[in-house]
């Protein structure tokens, strides 16, 4: 993909569009136009595609339109008692949430700040730049990243404003039908973009679209996740709008099915997980999350339930629906068996045997306790449990990440109970794991020799700073969302305080720094994007818990397994 030669000056607002053409000759398609007649809405009262099973979806059954009126299991409304309402506004004059909790002053400034973020091409607005931060060179902080941009689009979908998400879904799927190359070497079709940029030529007046599937990137490794967020955010749109012909335009349909090509793929892979490189998703940079991280495989779980309620049942969508059921039932499987540690587990591993070679073995991935790290034993609670980092041929990485391990409640990859678990150790680690900052990225941090050998001497990633044990406000959105989730609000309530101590104070950092997150981090910019959305959608959330609805499924009880691990409910 070439750039053009021309003088360019980032997110030109221009309103006349008669001359304006797309990157590398690359006709522009505007899918709007046939949305202009969306499908009426069907406003039966009807159990809705979140609530149907996988084996229904899959017996010949031809499922509805989503519905507008579902409602949330009894363990959640047993706390709550609430309506979805689509659309509703949770801006400026935001009511009393019911848990009492007051609007706060910053939520106006948020909002600004948030709206400044605001990209346009050609006059329409697309999505947010990562960052407002004048002071340090941009490098990419100027660009609207997929990543970055949903909890700006939860924000946007609960304030009643989805125009802006539609119009991003829209260019970011048109983006993924570019040739994607690196080097010599062609990506997959599926591919979808790390980040993109408008590009404003003044002479010719017009506006054109650059994309980054990480050819550009630190490490030149293509985003894992943003085809999996693109899925989950189209289901979050379809879910807040009740509007399912988005979703239905063939192009849609068409995206979904080559994202997922992408990881339904038969090789030569034994475990139903998706191998990565380091550097693949929001920790973009080399920190030993090569292999299997959580974050990619709660995601994937996640984006394969959104895709299996929003793809047609048709000639091309069907083949796909049944290899995503089949991927779902031994992806739950592996994950709650293999990667869920608690008091019992960690006990089973300190005394594993090695070496062991037949189909009866319990140590299945031949890993030799003497590489327990000794944090471990003091770090476990005796209630509580969570998601190890990864799990592979005689390696586990016992460290906690916070967004695979949120995902995974989202998603109901976890259990009701290992739900319960993981928010258990939130609240006996609390010090450790939130501390004056929520929310650590992962812990622990490394350090001395481990630090220069899995980082590679990074000088961002040193101990307790950016990736390496950084605390990351963004991640108080889905903490927040898993709070409400498990009828734990209390929790997110005293999270959202501590932030709001702060985050207006220091001009919304992207992370901070220190054991405790004491420290505004020493690469951090301002005016972070993200933070702001992840302190406005957290607030909304727990001010009207309907919202919940957008980022979570229910438990599908087709793909339950019958676990053979212990749990930390069982003490």
């Amino acid at each position: 993909m070439s750039t053009p030669n021309v003088d360019l000056s980032q997110n030109g607002h221009i309103k006349t569009t008669d001359t304006l053409s797309s990157v590398g000759g690359i006709e522009e398609f505007d899918f709007s136009k046939l949305l202009d007649r969306p499908r009426p809405l069907n406003m039966e009262r009807q159990r809705s595609y979140d609530e149907r099973s996988l084996h229904e979806l899959t017996s010949g059954l031809s499922p509805g339109p989503l519905s507008r009126t579902d409602e949330y299991p009894s363990r959640i409304t047993d706390h709550l008692e609430y309506s979805f309402s689509p659309g509703r506004r949770s801006g400026y004059n935001t009511p009393r949430s019911l848990f009492g909790f007051e609007p706060h002053p910053m939520v106006a400034e948020a909002w600004d700040a948030l709206r400044r973020s605001l990209v346009h091409f050609r006059g329409q607005p697309v999505g947010t730049i990562a960052a407002l931060d004048n002071s340090e060179e941009k490098i990419n902080y100027d660009q609207v990243f997929v990543r970055d941009f949903v909890p700006s689009a939860l924000a946007f979908l609960m304030n009643g404003e989805p125009e802006i998400v539609k119009n991003f879904l829209l260019k970011t799927l048109r983006l993924q039908s570019w040739e994607k190359k690196i080097d010599r070497f062609h990506l997959g079709e599926g591919v979808m973009p790390a980040s993109f940029k408008v590009l404003h030529d003044p002479v010719r007046n017009n506006e054109t679209l650059m994309a980054d599937f990480g050819e550009s990137a630190i490490g030149r490794v293509a985003p894992v996740d943003s085809g999996f967020w693109w899925i989950i955010l189209l289901r979050a749109y379809t879910k807040s709008t009740g509007d399912t012909s988005l979703a239905e335009l063939p192009e849609c349909q068409k995206g979904m099915r080559l994202i997922l090509s992408l990881c339904l793929s038969e090789g030569f892979d034994t475990f139903p997980t998706l191998l990565c490189a380091d550097g693949c998703c929001m920790i973009d940079r080399r920190m030993g999350v090569y292999g299997y991280p959580i974050e990619i495989q709660a995601l994937f779980f996640m984006a394969l339930r959104c895709a299996l309620l929003l793809l047609k049942q048709d000639d091309e969508g069907k083949e796909v629906v049944e290899r995503i059921v089949k991927r779902l039932h031994a992806l739950s499987f592996h994950m709650r068996s293999y990667f869920w540690i608690d008091l019992k587990q960690l006990n089973d591993i300190y005394r594993y045997k090695t070496e062991e070679y037949s189909h009866t073995a319990v140590n299945k991935f031949n890993v030799i306790p003497d590489s327990l790290p000794e944090w471990i034993f003091d770090f476990m609670p005796s209630r509580g449990g969570y998601f190890i980092g990864n799990v592979s041929p005689a390696r586990m990485d016992f460290r906690w990440f916070c967004m695979g391990n949120c995902i995974a409640i989202l998603s109901s990859l976890a259990t009701p109970e290992q739900s319960t678990a993981i928010m258990d150790l939130i609240e006996s680690r609390w010090e450790e794991l939130v501390g004056e900052m929520p929310l650590k990225v992962c812990y622990p941090a490394i350090e001395g020799h481990e630090w220069r050998i899995v980082t590679g001497c990074d000088p961002k990633n040193t101990r307790w700073s950016y990736h390496n044990g950084g605390s990351w406000p963004v991640l108080l959105w889905l903490l927040t969302a898993a709070c409400i989730k498990t009828g734990r609000p209390q929790i997110a309530r005293r999270a959202i305080e501590l932030a709001e101590s702060r985050l207006l104070k220091d001009n919304w950092p992207e992370y901070y720094d220190g054991k405790l997150g004491r420290y505004i981090g020493k690469q951090a910019r301002k005016s972070q994007t993200w933070s702001i959305a992840g302190y406005l959608v957290a607030r909304m959330m727990l001010e009207d818990p309907s919202h919940l609805g957008m980022v979570a499924l229910e438990e599908d009880k087709q793909t339950k397994p019958l676990l053979r691990r212990s749990n930390s409910w069982t003490f």
